[in-house]
């Protein structure tokens, strides 16, 4: 079973990294969008997996794969994940009161429409 700290290390990099990673037509990064739900982790034997579950803003999103493949590099290029699974889900569907309070700022900021 993984152990606590390490959980909560590897957790603080991929947010961190999902904070850099950007929807071309919005300008707030995934996580703060709230588009990742959930980061879980499986051990078999030595090997670590990823388990992703993310949504995007809205089902008909142009660049759904790119944002996937990068969330599937992101968190595969963490050197303890031996491999990362994504999975997309629209349950629930993402709405704009899953933003973090400076993805709303930055959206105001920016003059984007907050859906």
């Amino acid at each position: 079973m993984l152990n606590e700290e390490l959980e909560k290390k590897l957790k603080a990099e991929l947010e961190k990294r999902y904070r850099n990673i950007y929807d071309p037509e919005i300008p707030a990064n995934i996580y703060d969008l709230g588009l990742i739900y959930s980061v879980t982790f499986e051990e078999n034997g030595n090997y670590l997996y990823a388990n992703v579950e993310m949504t995007l803003t809205s089902p008909a999103c142009p660049v759904a794969e790119s944002l996937v493949d990068q969330v599937r590099y992101a968190t595969s290029g963490v050197p303890e994940i031996d491999e990362a699974y994504v999975k997309l889900t629209f349950d629930p569907p993402w709405e704009p009161s899953m933003m973090s309070d400076d993805a709303k700022e930055v959206m105001g900021a920016s003059g984007a429409a907050i859906f």
